[in-house]
């Protein structure tokens, strides 16, 4: 099992590549990990090093790795914060050239724009790109729960909101919506949702009292995981929410800003709690 994952990657901590190739790899996923950004360390900290690379780099590394044979191999291609509006473009080239030469190559773009609490915190040109260039390309989609209300153009504070925005936004393959906090979700719980065309499936977690940078790229990472190992939707909602749950409760027992993954290895395979989903009739 192979995937290609293009997303940012940091010298210290777990946010982009550096929180997603290696839960793939303790699933038995080889990763062949494509970097947009090299920095030392992500943004919130006192101080940052390094920079977005240049999308003619970008384009060069992606050119590289199909000439190795990568694009025949894989079967999924992972995108994540890509840095620039160039990058944009070069990923949604690639992906749409990956997909013409191994038409069983599957797409998960994670829309990284921004959350609930922030708005969008990148650079304004990118989140069209997003939205017109590489989320029609996808065969599943993450955007956590403000992206999904940025991507769609439209409020989605109930759960048939969130069914019609998704379907209206994604005519095929599975739209999963993450940090969703609805009409009816319960105090101190958070949900997940993914939406397809026929189906709809909830899973409720405790929200714990952190909220660490890189949740989203660990759980795309978990559910790209899961999907290659031959789970349908629902298990694998269910094991990418029960093994990020995991890792936080590991996080807040460490009391450590960035999250335990490494040494978590056992609990993203192996989560000790399981959270089931529930299908949704709409």
């Amino acid at each position: 099992m192979n995937v290609i994952s293009i997303q940012s990657q940091v010298a210290f901590g777990h946010v982009g590549n550096s929180a997603a190739v290696f839960p793939m790899q303790v699933h038995g996923i080889d990763v062949v990990a494509v970097p947009t950004t090299l920095l030392s360390n992500r943004p919130g900290y006192s101080t940052i090093r390094g920079r977005v690379l240049d999308a003619d780099l970008v384009a060069d590394l992606l050119r590289g790795i199909e000439e190795r044979g990568a694009v025949d191999s894989a079967q999924m291609i992972l995108s994540g914060y890509l840095g620039s509006a160039e990058n944009a473009n070069v990923v949604a080239d690639f992906v749409a050239r990956a997909k013409a030469k191994n038409p069983a190559l599957r797409y998960c773009c994670d829309p990284v724009l921004g959350d609930r609490d922030r708005g969008l915190f990148v650079h304004a040109d990118i989140p069209p790109l997003v939205r017109d260039l590489l989320c029609p390309l996808a065969d599943i989609i993450t955007p956590n729960h403000f992206e999904l209300e940025w991507l769609c153009g439209t409020r989605a504070a109930t759960i048939d909101q969130v069914v019609k925005a998704g379907r209206a936004f994604m005519a095929r393959g599975t739209i999963v919506v993450t940090s969703a906090e609805l009409a009816d979700t319960p105090e101190g719980e958070i949900e997940t949702l993914a939406v397809e065309r026929a189906k709809t499936w909830r899973v409720r977690t405790p929200k714990l009292p952190i909220s660490p940078n890189g949740t989203g790229d660990l759980f795309a990472a978990l559910l790209v995981s899961a999907r290659l190992r031959g789970a349908n939707t629902p298990e694998a909602l269910s094991h990418a929410a029960s093994a990020i749950f995991a890792v936080l409760e590991r996080t807040v027992a460490s009391g450590t800003e960035e999250m335990r993954i490494v040494e978590s290895a056992e609990l993203l395979t192996h989560p000790p709690r399981k959270f089931e989903c529930i299908a949704i009739i709409r």
